[in-house]
């Protein structure tokens, strides 16, 4: 193992997730959501006037439209209660936007990050990191020669001002309108911050870009969006890293994503969730992959009180394909509900899906997934495969999948097994000289191994990290 690699595996992963800062912002919105709110929100960030008008009409959905109850085995959303969140918080940063050198940040949000390991991450592995805090971007860096190739990676808000024919084109218009669900009406409303990159034709992105959200302030909403857009027979990597400190009142946690592959590009979208576990995490994420296209979701989820989290992939294209692979971790109190959404529109598409789900005290996971192979999507194919393991009797997991097939000359193939870490195994490793802690950690990393090797090294360290301390009870 490499110096680097040792330096990430003695980093008390805990200590830096769990620490809290003093809140010092400049602006702080009301509680609740209505039209003032959304008007005093739009006019601090300068907004034209268009975007205003989207705001104010994913509004209107969000009133009208109910909130998901009927589903069957869902978490329990009855404390979400919009009206008790702090809906946007802008930190006290000089630069709007956010600075370009890590020294010019406040001290507390610059210690923040440190702690987190984002100017390190930043100097050893990636072309762009941006760092969100509370509700907008704080920090946001590229590497020039990327910039020379016509590369862009900045923040959501500067990208409605520097770019905003894309932006008005791409916008919550085609991959996921306000009229998805209730939670994307709530984030069309009140969205604020993310990250917007953009690919020209034919550019390879060989090294990662990252953007890190952290809310730090008890009782408030975060609403950061993303838009990716990668032209044709371009190639990135979009790591996310998301946390929270645990407070005795619940946050909120709904962002967006909107991904746009072109006719054979690539794109790779990899996050790992930590939020303490009184926050919950409802977000909405999709993808269109055009011709040849390439669509990868990597995602690990755990630390919150309730996740209902579904990454989608709407293939448009003739041998377009998508990738989705999952971690969840749920433990006392938690209810970790994830899957996957996969469309096939056009003949010879293909996709994957692969879920990792972990109970334990009493915690329950579900996969929650949807394939759809469209009637003319000749020659198509998918595989879902769902893995469960469970610590104990009171924990609980379940498989969920739904598939509708209106071709029949395709290919489907689904396998799902549950079972519990067997006494017997751990008596094995017990008698190879391990304790019963290390035994129990050494099966479950063999059982996400084939998802964390699809991670860059630093970011499978820290997944394995988190997923022990979760182990431990340590987190939220």
């Amino acid at each position: 193992m490499s110096s680097e690699q040792d330096h990430l595996k003695e980093t008390d992963t805990e200590a830096r997730f769990e620490f809290k800062k003093e809140q010092k912002a400049a602006f702080t919105a009301e509680k609740g959501l209505n039209e003032e709110t959304i008007r005093v929100i739009s006019e601090d960030k300068d907004e034209p006037e268009w975007m205003l008008e989207r705001r104010l009409r994913a509004l209107k959905q969000f009133q009208k439209m109910p909130m998901p109850t009927d589903w069957p085995g869902q978490p329990d959303l009855s404390e979400v209660d919009v009206d008790q969140i702090v809906p946007y918080i802008r930190p006290d940063v000089e630069v709007r936007g956010g600075v370009d050198d890590w020294r010019d940040l406040p001290d507390d949000i610059k210690d923040t990050f440190d702690k987190l390991g984002i100017p390190e991450a930043e100097k050893n592995a990636l072309s762009g990191v941006g760092a969100q805090y509370e509700s907008e971007v704080v920090y946001q860096n590229m590497q020039e020669r990327w910039e020379e190739k016509g590369v862009v990676f900045m923040n959501m808000d500067q990208a409605v001002q520097e770019h905003e024919d894309i932006v008005k084109e791409y916008f919550m218009t085609k991959c996921v309108p306000p009229s998805d669900n209730k939670f994307a009406a709530l984030h069309g409303a009140i969205w604020s911050g993310g990250s917007f990159v953009y690919v020209p034709e034919d550019t390879t992105v060989d090294m990662p870009v990252q953007a890190y959200f952290r809310m730090n302030s008890e009782g408030m909403g975060q609403f950061e969006h993303t838009l990716i857009v990668a032209e044709k027979g371009s190639e990135v990597h979009y790591i996310e890293g998301c946390s929270a400190p645990k407070y005795s009142a619940f946050n909120l946690h709904s962002g967006g994503v909107e991904v746009f592959v072109g006719e054979d590009a690539h794109v790779q979208y990899s996050t790992v969730q930590n939020w303490s576990k009184n926050t919950y995490n409802l977000n909405t994420k999709r993808a269109i992959v055009e011709k040849g296209g390439r669509m990868e979701w990597i995602s690990g989820s755990m630390g919150s009180k309730a996740t209902m989290l579904y990454p989608a992939s709407i293939l448009k294209g003739r041998g377009a394909s998508d990738n989705h692979i999952t971690i969840a971790f749920a433990g006392e109190g938690q209810n970790i509900d994830t899957g996957a959404k996969v469309y096939h529109n056009a003949p010879e598409t293909k996709s994957t899906i692969e879920s990792k789900s972990i109970s334990k005290d009493g915690g329950r996971t579900n996969y929650r997934g949807l394939v759809h192979i469209a009637n003319g999507a000749k020659n198509s194919s998918t595989s879902v495969e769902c893995d469960a393991l469970m610590f104990d009797n009171e924990s609980t997991s379940d498989t969920m999948p739904y598939m509708e097939i209106n071709e029949s000359t395709v290919d489907v193939a689904h396998e799902a097994t549950v079972g519990k870490i067997g006494d017997e195994d751990v008596f094995y490793l017990q008698s190879r000289g391990l304790d019963d802690d290390d035994a129990k950690q050494m099966i479950v990393s063999g059982f996400i191994e084939p998802i964390t090797e699809e991670l860059p090294i630093e970011y499978a360290v820290e997944l394995n990290r988190l997923v022990e301390l979760e182990m431990e009870g340590s987190l939220g």
